[in-house]
């Protein structure tokens, strides 16, 4: 689906204009125009793009490539890759994916092209609509407020995450299984996950704070280093969690280790009570009578001390074997 809206002053917003007509609009200086792909097929989103002048490489990039956050200078107009991270609320335990929006940044235009729908890009575009002030600062303006719309939507994850660790921890003391294993390891995942999008995408919005770049104005460089703000404490706040999840980790591992020790500890008194009983039954009920044993030409009490003579020093033998090896 291709939507697009144009904003002009002094002039009712536009939306839902023919691809036809973008060429003429965008020789508007004065106007802003945002395209907006979403599940497009590249077929039909690749003459759209050609029109808007892109070179085939940072076409080709959107429409075919998965890459890593990152930002090209193409001098007239920005392609910038950015990730971002929703929920998937179907799964238990609960799980997240990452999906890619590509961003083309001219003076008077925005193009967003991305394969699932975004709910930080809907409430942008909803907003756009009723509050004008979106599009009198230009393309640069409307963009920062897109991209502060998806590090935004971080949050509910990293308190949904929080309030997992914290479940966790409950279970792990209460009644430890192999599904708080699975959420451990759930958690583990996603932190991971987030981290690896989280370092280069803060590179990003630093070069676009700091850097010269034509389409972006100097007065609008403050407003995406925010952002770079915003991602460096979503950076340390993801390192935080990942060392509560750690802990949680160790904590789980001790408690199945402490109680593998007391099941060890309950079975070791039960044989050791039995072996007395074992030893005595075994002994006396050996046959040292019977009528043509292979022993008939022996004495009975030298049949008898060898075999208790036998029983003694087996123990003992093995005692200073098993302490020779540093077993005990």
């Amino acid at each position: 689906m291709i939507c697009s809206m144009f904003f002009v002053p002094g002039k009712p917003v536009r939306t839902d204009i023919s691809p036809a007509e973008f060429p003429r609009l965008l020789r508007d200086k004065r106007g802003l125009l945002w395209v907006d792909f979403t599940s497009e097929p590249p077929e039909t989103a690749l003459p759209v793009l050609q029109g808007f002048g892109f070179h085939p490489l940072a076409i080709d990039d959107a429409l075919q490539e998965t890459h890593a956050p990152k930002i090209d200078d193409w001098d007239d107009y920005l392609y910038i890759v950015l990730n971002y991270m929703h929920l998937i609320k179907a799964t238990e335990p609960w799980d997240t994916e990452i999906d890619e929006l590509d961003i083309f940044l001219g003076r008077n235009y925005v193009v967003t092209h991305h394969d699932n729908p975004i709910p930080s890009i809907e409430e942008v575009w909803n907003t756009s609509q009723r509050d004008p002030r979106y599009s009198q600062d230009g393309a640069d303006h409307l963009l920062y407020k897109i991209i502060d719309a998806i590090v935004m939507n971080y949050m509910p994850i990293i308190e949904k995450i929080d309030e997992e660790i914290d479940f966790v921890e409950d279970q792990v003391f209460d009644r430890p299984s192999s599904q708080t294993l699975a959420r451990l390891f759930t958690l583990k995942r996603v932190l991971l996950a987030m981290r690896r999008i989280l370092l280069p995408q803060r590179e990003v919005l630093n070069k676009m704070a700091r850097d010269d770049y034509q389409v972006i104005d100097r007065k609008d460089r403050i407003f995406f280093r925010d952002i770079y703000d915003h991602l460096v404490r979503l950076h340390d706040v993801n390192e935080s969690l990942r060392d509560l999840v750690g802990g949680a980790m160790d904590t789980y591992l001790s408690v199945i280790n402490n109680r593998m020790n007391e099941v060890m500890k309950t079975l070791t008194i039960i044989t050791t009570l039995f072996m007395p009983l074992t030893f005595v039954t075994g002994f006396f009920g050996m046959n040292f009578f019977a009528a043509n044993p292979p022993y008939a030409g022996w004495t009975l009490p030298a049949v008898f001390y060898g075999t208790l003579s036998l029983i003694l020093l087996t123990p003992i033998i093995m005692f200073f074997w098993m302490r020779r090896r540093t077993w005990v």
